[in-house]
């Protein structure tokens, strides 16, 4: 991986990681690097499970891959905070 993919992949990680916790009602109590890091890895797994659906390269700006990517945030987001919500009681 190069230099600007590492770039690129903490850019849609920022983006998504924030989707994630807007999707989600109420309070999150988890930290920005955390959110940054569930977007980075819920960009990496939304586009693998894009491509294994085969929908991962459409013409024009890919939905469903993007719509996948918010939903495993939110889920990868609100994971997070369960786990550190559990960890602070």
């Amino acid at each position: 991986m190069e230099i600007s993919g590492i770039f690129t992949a903490i850019l849609i990680g920022i983006v998504l990681g924030t989707l994630g916790r807007l999707v989600i009602p109420g309070r999150q109590r988890i930290g920005v690097l955390w959110t940054i890091l569930v977007g980075i890895v819920a960009a990496l797994v939304g586009t693998a499970v894009a491509g294994a659906l085969g929908v991962a390269d459409t013409r024009g700006v890919d939905w469903v891959e993007l719509a996948l990517q918010i939903g495993l945030a939110a889920v990868g987001v609100a994971g997070m905070e369960r786990l550190t919500v559990r960890g602070r009681r």
